[in-house]
């Protein structure tokens, strides 16, 4: 029996598979909090430790470039091991760092110890999105994996929040001491409950034992996605980085307020609109196979668009309008990644397929804020932080010259076997 059906004979209840995305919720929601928690306390720790600006946004960009390589990696495992095991080991390693990360002296204890967050985070997505695709039918699986990528939202809006108001009380220390222990008891959660399913393939690769990197280059559409995620995440993440340290220099507002503005809107827009692009790509993907494609350009054509405000607002509402406003573009994208991913990859290579994406959409999320802070110099950071905008839109068009290349791959993988 393959590994990666080891617990399939243990009997599930017929809801077992939103269980499931329940467990994998407080887990994203988690991962997503404790690598904001850095990001919400930089003016503390650059008053603290007389950081630079290079050095502050190397804590952004080191930590995605660990992610993005160390993802691959862990991609790669999750299609040949456990991927509950995978799960569990990752969420427990992540967080020991990130309650580790206030032994830390100095710049550079700080960013070792923000790499290994990274380092552990980096086992989740691929693995996590590859096991709610297997216990989820395609009809469902953007609303699945929608729903799961709401956390994501609501750990890093939360996790920032907190950790500034904590912050603003009791110093940086205390958020990350606080979410590591919320992990490891969550981690005890995940061994009672968290289960493997029986892994499905389509009708085009069944019994055929190729190597799942193969699989995926050899799919257009696939790679393509690569390089729309590592367009439309690091357009997404040189705003979110700097966000909240552009409120708290520009406008003068404390942690918490600077949290809430630069934050806190970016991912309220993100939970909320998230199940709506699962729920549009759901209904467009039964119309046409290029559906979930569809809704994935109509969100980055939006973010693009309702970005551009942010250079000429000057107020905390205005900026949290605009990041608000965009974010609800993005939310459409992020709603329905994961699954569009799936319609081109078969079953036995999706975890790889994420992970490769997720390589390439990290690399761009380090390069965005280097990038941004250098355009600020001699911009400033609002003009540095719209120009963002223009990645939004390369990414539109190559989904949409890519149509009729996805078309065929989403109708070679239609139909899933046992």
């Amino acid at each position: 029996m393959s590994s990666l059906a080891a617990d399939a004979p243990r009997p599930v209840h017929p809801r077992y598979p939103w269980a499931l995305v329940a467990l994998l919720w407080m887990v994203a929601f988690l991962n997503s909090a404790d690598r904001s928690i850095l990001p919400a306390v930089l003016p503390q720790l650059r008053s603290e430790f007389g950081l630079t600006p290079t050095q502050l946004a190397l804590f952004g960009s080191v930590f995605f470039w660990i992610y993005a390589v160390a993802a691959f990696f862990f991609g790669r495992a999750g299609d040949s091991a456990r991927r509950s095991r995978v799960i569990l080991y990752g969420l427990i390693f992540w967080s020991i760092a990130t309650g580790l990360t206030p032994l830390s002296t100095g710049f550079v204890m700080l960013l070792a110890f923000r790499g290994l967050v990274a380092l552990g985070e980096a086992s989740y997505y691929p693995t996590a999105t590859a096991l709610i695709g297997d216990w989820h039918r395609p009809e469902m699986r953007s609303r699945a994996l929608s729903l799961h990528q709401t956390a994501v939202f609501a750990g890093a809006g939360l996790g920032a929040l907190f950790a500034g108001m904590i912050a603003d009380r009791v110093g940086w220390h205390a958020p990350f001491v606080l979410f590591a222990a919320i992990g490891l008891a969550h981690a005890f959660v995940l061994v009672r409950f968290l289960r493997d399913a029986p892994i499905r393939r389509t009708a085009a690769v069944a019994g055929k034992g190729r190597e799942p990197i193969g699989i995926v280059l050899r799919i257009p559409p696939a790679v393509m996605l690569c390089a729309v995620f590592f367009l439309g995440t690091g357009a997404s993440t040189g705003l979110t980085f700097w966000a909240p340290t552009y409120v708290h220099d520009a406008l003068g507002l404390d942690l918490g307020s600077s949290a809430l503005w630069g934050s806190a809107t970016i991912n309220l827009a993100g939970f909320l609109s998230v199940p709506l692009g699962g729920l549009l790509a759901d209904t467009l993907a039964r119309r046409t196979p290029v559906g979930r494609f569809y809704t994935l350009a109509i969100g980055l054509s939006a973010a693009a668009i309702l970005l551009l405000p942010l250079a000429w607002v000057t107020t905390a509402i205005g900026v949290g309008v605009v990041l608000l406003a965009t974010s609800i573009g993005k939310g459409l994208f992020d709603g329905c990644i994961y699954a569009s991913m799936h319609d081109v990859v078969p079953p036995q290579a999706r975890a790889t397929a994420v992970g490769m994406m997720t390589l390439c959409g990290f690399i761009g999320a380090g390069i965005t804020p280097i990038a941004v802070a250098t355009a600020a110099e001699r911009f400033g950071m609002a003009a540095g932080m719209t120009s963002l905008a223009a990645l939004y839109v390369v990414a539109v068009v190559l989904i949409l010259l890519m149509r009729n290349a996805i078309r065929r791959a989403a109708l070679a993988n239609a139909h899933e076997v046992a």
